[in-house]
């Protein structure tokens, strides 16, 4: 496990956490990416409309790798995206690490945060 990046991580996350007025983890922010995503703002989602934007949020948190592509939006304005690659077979140690980083990356490439502020003094 990459201990920088678990650090940027957490970091990411005490940025984070004023802002939402919740509890942040790996599952909120994956939700919280999906949410920005789809772009339909904040209201009450049925749970599969949730599963849904977590489904949006890998997508565009493994389209960077290469994994996925954007493809549309349906008529529900719904974004869709193709397999690019199949998904490598992970451990869940793993695929946890592999998200976070993206995590990390949608966050700076969006401009949400800057690298300087995800720098931790240990």
């Amino acid at each position: 496990m990459d201990f920088d990046t678990e650090l940027r991580f957490q970091k990411l996350i005490d940025i984070l956490k004023p802002t939402f007025e919740m509890d942040l983890d790996l599952t909120a922010l994956i939700y919280l990416v999906g949410l920005n995503e789809a772009g339909f703002g904040f209201r009450n989602y049925s749970k599969q409309e949730k599963m849904d934007l977590m489904h949006v949020a890998i997508c565009t948190l493994l389209s960077p790798a290469g994994y996925y592509e954007f493809s549309h939006r349906d008529e529900q304005n719904w974004p869709h995206f193709a397999l690019l690659q199949p998904l490598p077979s992970l451990e869940e140690k793993e695929q946890k690490h592999l998200l976070k980083e993206a995590i990390i990356d949608y966050f700076l490439d969006k401009e949400y945060v800057t690298a300087e502020m995800l720098l931790t003094s240990v």
